[in-house]
């Protein structure tokens, strides 16, 4: 999030200013290219086992945990979802609504029907769950806990709506840059789990 020039019912800004905005532009081109040349093997399976761990640690069997299905390029963490599923958590995928709107989360299970959302996401159906944690994906992070999105503010939103729910950003080591671009409204995340550690902010 940034400084706003028009607000949203949420109170959140709509868009950074100009300068911010292409330094996080350029920045998600870079991150981009950066991760469809040089995957790391086997580090997907490392960080879903790390990512589980965590879960184990934070949250008693019965809570809730959103995760993400994967888009192409992404961490695939249909493990993770099979694995917590299995240990008796409830599996939180998000549906992606109009621009502007908080995530839903709807309970996944392996004979769960999923439907075609926006941008090529995949969703269970059914009514939408409350998480009791939530991991967030992304393009980029530093040290201090920002995390550089894909740029629409959905996740922006969607915790803005979840006081209190902790938020656990998740990716690869090779996406960590320096600093993330930032502004003012821009909240830090208090971890981020990648296949070598877990970042405590």
């Amino acid at each position: 999030m940034a400084a706003p020039h028009t607000s949203s019912p949420s109170g959140l800004p709509e868009s950074d200013p100009p300068a911010l905005a292409a330094a996080k532009a350029d920045l998600r081109r870079r991150l981009r290219a950066l991760r469809a040349a040089a995957p790391l093997p086997g580090a997907g399976a490392t960080l879903v086992r790390r990512m589980a761990d965590h879960v184990r640690a934070a949250l008693p069997p019965g809570g809730c945990v959103a995760a993400v299905w994967p888009l192409p390029g992404e961490v695939d963490l249909r493990g993770l979802c099979a694995v917590l599923h299995e240990d008796g958590y409830g599996v939180l995928l998000p549906r992606t609504p109009p621009r502007g709107q908080p995530l839903s989360f709807h309970r996944w299970c392996p004979e769960a029907t999923m439907c075609a959302g926006r941008f090529g996401t995949l969703h269970p159906d059914g009514a939408s769950v409350r998480p009791d944690l939530v991991f967030v994906p992304l393009l980029g992070f530093d040290r201090r806990g920002f995390r550089l999105g894909y740029g629409g503010g959905y996740y922006d939103r969607t915790l803005a709506e979840l006081p209190g729910v902790p938020a656990i950003g998740f990716g690869l080591s090779a996406q960590e840059v320096p600093a993330v671009p930032v502004g003012p409204y821009d909240v830090p995340l208090p971890f981020i789990v990648t296949e070598r550690e877990v970042i405590r902010v």
